[in-house]
């Protein structure tokens, strides 16, 4: 399926390539596939070497050498003799040999043409646990999530429906009704399935027969985060606490105070307990932090409080799965306080794929904008209705308060721009830039 992030890569190969790229992204959200793809394409020769597979190398890599020899026996390990100008070499699952990781500082500065690529499940985690020293300034990292809705519609061969979209966002004009409603509607199988490659293309395999979707896919997916908790983490009460957080994120959205609490983990938990366990999920990119605006100025990212926050899980699908929510009711609009939970958690993971820092905006918990973007117009606020009735004194505080220059509602109402208000459905959040 085609991935946006293919850019991405294209751009490394034409600009950056003496640098070894590094793909940091969860569990089974296509990193390998993708990757993989582009080595086949753009590349006249391609080595794929899973470092799970391949312990072998673990141990070259360990051995007390300078890392020109561990090349050398790597080569003949593998009995390639490796044509470095025509040649990529792709280390899937990196995270499994940290002095490998920090001998990418040598492929960048060697006089060879080095081409190398890596990826790896719990990459972020592994990074800021290294013993090794990182080799700072001689990779290029860039991060990888889970599919959003235009991949989703790409996947779905609905390109004319992706440049209308866009027509209208920039336009500010409204869809056509029949167009809208059946976005509408791929939004909420969108929901359902959530954007993990194997979930979406199970979907269409089955011509978006919701009933006859194979929901064990994210089950099995959600339970292998919970096996990397345990398989990573050589204390197991540690590792309990990062799944206790995991777990608690569905109901913590609920939470009236509109923040993340410790307490709501277990009776007496508090944060210099979970700090920790946190980290490693913020880390793992499992979950995304947004934490509230203290003072509406510009740089926004400057005035936040950290400790003041909510978590969004990183995909819709896990959320809808982990709750145990019926499609039907997804596609028959039967939710009342839980479709606008999804809907916000759903935003947060357009925002994400899009690179927009995740910031809320609170006043003394009697109004709350749900997300800030900080764009070429200032400092502009967000608000998320899960349908079309859009009245909120919430948002009019705020204008009110600091004048943005315009604001920015997301519902189920078409596209469109009326009191300084820009409308925009919610199946178009992956045009917010």
């Amino acid at each position: 399926m085609e991935r946006k992030i293919y850019k991405d890569l294209i751009n490394w190969k034409n600009t950056n390539i003496e640098k070894p790229l590094m793909v940091i992204g969860a569990r089974q959200i296509g990193k390998t596939y993708i990757i993989e793809e582009f080595c086949k394409k753009e590349f006249k020769n391609y080595i794929y070497i899973n470092l799970l597979e391949h312990i072998e190398i673990i141990r070259i890599f360990q051995e007390n050498i300078n890392t020109a020899d561990k090349y050398k026996r790597m080569k003949i390990y593998l009995d390639k003799d490796i044509d470095l100008q025509n040649t990529i070499i792709f280390f899937d699952e990196i995270q499994e040999s940290e002095e490998l990781i920090s001998s990418l500082k040598y492929f960048n500065e060697s006089p060879e043409p080095f081409k190398i690529i890596c990826a790896g499940s719990l990459l972020g985690v592994k990074l800021k646990r290294m013993h090794s020293s990182f080799p700072v300034g001689k990779v290029k990292m860039i991060n990888m999530y889970p599919m959003d809705f235009e991949e989703f519609l790409i996947a779905n061969n609905n390109p004319a429906l992706i440049e209308e979209i866009r027509n209208c966002y920039k336009n500010n004009i409204s869809m056509d009704s029949v167009l809208h409603n059946k976005a509408l509607e791929l939004y909420k199988l969108y929901l359902c399935v959530g954007g993990m490659p194997e979930a979406i293309k199970n979907l269409f395999m089955h011509n978006k027969d919701i009933l006859k979707f194979d929901k064990n896919i994210i089950t099995d997916i959600y339970q292998s985060y919970l096996n990397d908790m345990n398989k990573y983490i050589d204390n197991k009460f540690e590792a309990r606490k990062i799944e206790s957080i995991y777990n608690s994120i569905p109901s913590q959205l609920g939470n009236q105070s509109n923040k993340f609490q410790y307490g709501k983990i277990s009776t007496n938990a508090r944060k210099r307990d979970y700090e920790t366990a946190l980290n490693w999920l913020l880390s793992s990119t499992m979950v995304h932090k947004c934490p509230i605006l203290n003072k509406v100025e510009i740089p926004p990212l400057g005035f936040v409080i950290p400790d003041h926050f909510k978590l969004y899980l990183s995909d819709v699908g896990i959320l809808l799965n982990m709750l145990q929510i019926k499609y039907k009711d997804i596609l028959l609009d039967n939710l009342l306080q839980y479709k606008g939970i999804i809907a916000e958690n759903y935003v947060a993971t357009q925002l994400i794929a899009n690179n927009i820092p995740l910031i809320y905006w609170e006043s003394s918990n009697t109004a709350e904008v749900d997300f800030i973007l900080y764009n070429d117009d200032g400092i502009i606020p967000i608000e998320v209705k899960a349908n079309d009735n859009v009245g909120s004194k919430r948002l009019n505080i705020y204008i009110k308060r600091y004048n943005p220059k315009y604001s920015i509602r997301i519902s189920s109402k078409n596209s469109g721009y009326k009191n300084n208000i820009k409308s925009i459905p919610l199946y178009a959040v992956f045009c917010i830039n």
